[in-house]
């Protein structure tokens, strides 16, 4: 007896090709939420580490106007981060933005694509932030 070999069909590659595809799409989806709250976390760590180290900066006598401008520079020069470039950075690798208030005597820190994350998770929160 003859045994015929059975081999897979067009039809049938297409379809599992199909399959899989459709799979890795919606945990790529699911998973782009999980990456965002990641990267919201670290925006939010880094927020508070970079300003520690620009009073530590502003207590060391610095002009608190140029350290607002060019943090990374001074932040090299008091050597008191590893790796400046990424502190002054956000979770998405934009650049803070920073602003010294003289009355209060302090730093705002704040970054555009948090801003844009916190929005587009609930707009509700964000309106009564501003208020």
């Amino acid at each position: 007896m003859r045994r015929q070999k059975r081999a897979f069909t067009l039809l049938e590659i297409m379809i599992v090709i199909f399959l899989i595809t459709l799979i890795t799409g919606a945990v790529g989806y699911n998973m782009k939420g999980s990456l965002d709250k990641g990267r919201s976390f670290r925006t939010e760590l880094a927020m508070e580490q970079l300003h520690d180290l620009l009073l530590i900066c502003l207590e060391e006598g610095t002009n608190p106007e140029m350290l607002a401008k060019e943090p990374r520079g001074f932040l090299k020069q008091h050597n008191l981060a590893k790796n400046c470039d990424k502190i002054v950075q956000d979770g998405w690798g934009v650049d803070f933005l920073i602003q010294y208030d003289r009355n209060k005597n302090d730093f705002k820190i704040g970054s555009s694509a948090y801003d844009k994350y916190k929005k587009k998770i609930s707009p509700e929160a964000s309106l009564s932030e501003e208020e």
